[in-house]
């Protein structure tokens, strides 16, 4: 599966829209564009908003694949969708060996899967109320609400 364009638009939002200049994220984490982080990102740092775009697609590739791989259990599109989000936020690893897939993968009720989506709530070691109101729009949109 693809992230879809709703997922896309999702996960713009969450990540607080496009930023053009790098900065920290609550968690510390010099970031640019759209949720970008990585050791191309440096301070001061300005790209465009075309770079950005062309930065998230590069991106979700690898967020899509790793939710294709760890779900072995058929989900929905808008389920994927909100995976893909949680996978862009705590990544790839963290979201391979995470409760959540865990869960999903051995058909765990819903109860089951928001509790351990909900686990992700902290940055830098702390709870983060920022995080705590994404999970609960990722399981809305997991739900399909």
């Amino acid at each position: 599966m693809k992230i879809s364009d709703k997922g896309i638009e999702f996960l713009i939002k969450e990540e607080g829209g496009i930023k053009l200049k790098a900065y920290k994220c609550q968690a510390g984490i010099l970031t640019i564009g759209i949720g970008h982080t990585g050791k191309d990102v440096v301070p001061g740092m300005e790209i465009s908003r075309v770079e950005a775009i062309e930065l998230l697609k590069s991106d979700l590739k690898r967020f899509e694949d790793v939710v294709n791989k760890s779900i072995k259990y058929p989900i929905e599109q808008n389920q994927f969708d909100a995976l893909v989000s949680l996978a862009f936020n705590i990544g790839t690893n963290a979201f391979a060996n995470s409760t959540v897939v865990k869960r999903i993968n051995a058909g765990a009720d819903m109860k089951d899967v928001e509790e351990a989506w909900k686990m992700w709530r902290k940055g830098g070691g702390k709870v983060l109320p920022i995080l705590v109101a994404r999970r609960g729009r990722e399981i809305k949109l997991y739900r399909g609400v």
